[in-house]
């Protein structure tokens, strides 16, 4: 059977065009690289040079041997420098998917300041609506998700981010404006616009509307926060959105927003990671630029330890 050791063997002999070379090139002795070459002609049942050749030429089933050899070895050598690599922390792969589309606003940041430190680390970005992500991390499909519904699975842990209110974003000159904050049956007349997905992973409705029995007049639905915020300002609906997602169109005074009951509605934003990964220098790093980045570019948020 042929060993890995044969193919460098051959590939040095080739390219170093002499058995003293060779043998230096591999640090082994004259005598040990004749016998491995001898072990490799007696296993393929064929010479592999043509014998007192100067330079050393290679025999047909020399050179279909040293054609495998050219593309084996150069992959091995890199598939070993990468396992090097990933011991050592300085290299591995981050396939994320979000479950908030909203958290683009935060994310992009974070990635683009993440591959100036970590530019080794295989980056891939996926919107987690259109599939089951959770599950997914367990089948190590993905690395990290980003998420507010943390479901307790084996080998998985949950990193808090930050917390934050859901506010309901308004036309300016609706009259739920004038209340203090918005109570369910206020919504039983209203069209509620949403991302497209599951109602019950919304706030809106696991901590707000379901426990008061209430459903909106009518739902609409929009992947774009932008969107959704020419839909309230033109009077087309009301929204249910983080408030760090809506200070800059409050700030513009395009729509207004009230809180969600006498108290608010609070979550907290979750950065799911496999136990194996966890503890990875890339991996550490990438939670801690999140929160740095979180800190930096949004309003109204708790960074959680």
């Amino acid at each position: 059977m042929l060993e890995l050791r044969h193919l460098k063997t051959l590939l040095a002999l080739y390219e170093s065009g002499s058995l003293v070379a060779a043998a230096e090139r591999l640090h082994v002795t004259q005598s040990a690289l004749s016998h491995q070459i001898k072990d490799l002609e007696d296993k393929i049942s064929a010479s592999l040079f043509v014998r007192k050749s100067r330079p050393l030429r290679l025999t047909t089933a020399g050179y279909k041997l040293l054609h495998l050899a050219q593309d084996v070895v150069p992959q091995v050598k890199a598939v070993e420098r990468e396992l090097g690599r990933l011991a050592t922390g300085e290299t591995g792969r981050l396939h994320i998917a979000i479950e908030c589309h909203s958290c683009y606003q935060w994310l992009m940041p974070t990635l683009n300041q993440y591959r100036q430190h970590w530019p080794d680390v295989e980056l891939d970005l996926a919107s987690g609506f259109n599939f089951a992500p959770l599950p997914a991390l367990c089948r190590a499909d993905l690395d990290l998700v980003v998420t507010a519904d943390p479901e307790p699975l084996d080998g998985i842990s949950y990193i808090p981010l930050f917390r934050y209110e859901s506010l309901l974003a308004l036309p300016k000159e609706h009259p739920l404006t004038k209340k203090r904050f918005i109570e369910p049956q206020d919504l039983a007349s209203e069209t509620l616009i949403i991302y497209p997905v599951e109602q019950g992973r919304l706030d809106i409705f696991k901590q707000f509307l379901d426990l008061a029995g209430v459903e909106p007049k009518a739902i609409r639905t929009s992947e774009l926060t932008l969107m959704m915020i020419q839909l309230i300002a033109s009077g087309r609906g009301v929204c249910a959105l983080p408030n760090w997602a809506l200070t800059e169109y409050l700030e513009k005074a395009y729509i207004t927003a009230k809180p969600l009951g006498k108290d608010g509605v609070w979550s907290t934003l979750y950065l799911a990671v496999r136990d194996d990964q966890l503890n990875a220098p890339y991996m550490q790093d990438f939670i801690l630029t999140a929160k740095d980045t979180c800190v930096e570019t949004l309003q109204g948020i708790t960074l959680l330890k």
